[in-house]
């Protein structure tokens, strides 16, 4: 069975949240395994114990804030299935964009807090996958299938304009200075209506949203444990 290092061990655990924080305060360049030692209490001999290097802390750091990401949508697509439908979904994927400072950062390439992490393979691995524009691409032919996005356009074409759509959404929530002469008070209804207008109206009945919320979880489910299983530790 695998496990994660904090799943197993309390020490594993304050390593991690010490990380966090100081990532946070001061970015990735700012921190050594040495501070992180400090600010957990452990050796820093401990702390090789459970991560090779920094790169493969931070970088397993990043892996965890997905994976809870994934986690919430997993809950609360299974207490609301309705939640599947574009209009709102897309909203909700670029709030937790903003809420989750990890995924925000390197959904928007934060060079300042991930250094040199920033264009790392393993990064990029984690935005393809688990990623909010990703995510897009990987929904989108269930909308399509079910009634819940128009049909009469290439898919590609599509998805890239979907993918462009929610990005720019990320950029203004995320940079005060994107936007500056436009506010709006419900920046959610302006991309719930946007996303709208690009997929067509919803024209699902109950039985399709079922269907989209049950393959939705199936997608999702499948690429935690992929993410899952690259960070995780084998246990006999």
């Amino acid at each position: 069975m695998a496990v994660l290092a904090e799943q197993e061990s309390d020490k594993a655990a304050r390593i991690l949240t010490a990380a966090r924080e100081l990532v946070l305060k001061r970015g990735v360049k700012g921190v050594t395994m040495a501070e992180i030692a400090e600010k957990a209490h452990v050796g820093k001999g401990t702390v090789y114990l459970y991560w090779g290097n920094k790169e493969d802390l931070l970088l397993g750091l990043f892996a965890r804030e997905f994976l809870a990401t994934v986690d919430g949508h997993i809950e609360e697509l299974t207490t609301d299935p309705d939640i599947c439908r574009p209009h709102r979904l897309c909203p909700q994927l670029v709030r937790t964009a903003v809420e989750r400072p990890f995924v925000r950062a390197l959904q928007t390439g934060d060079a300042d807090l991930l250094g040199v992490l920033t264009q790392h393979p393993r990064s990029t691995e984690l935005l393809n996958s688990l990623g909010p524009a990703a995510m897009m691409y990987t929904v989108l032919p269930v909308w399509r299938q079910h009634r819940l996005a128009r049909t009469d356009w290439p898919l590609d074409e599509q998805a890239y304009a979907l993918q462009a759509l929610m990005a720019g959404f990320l950029d203004a929530a995320t940079r005060a200075h994107a936007l500056r002469s436009v506010t709006v008070d419900a920046p959610d209804k302006v991309i719930a209506a946007s996303v709208t207008a690009l997929l067509g109206p919803e024209e699902a009945g109950p039985a399709d949203i079922q269907a989209t919320a049950d393959e939705g979880l199936r997608l999702l489910r499948e690429k935690r444990d992929l993410v899952f299983a690259s960070i995780a530790t084998k246990q006999e």
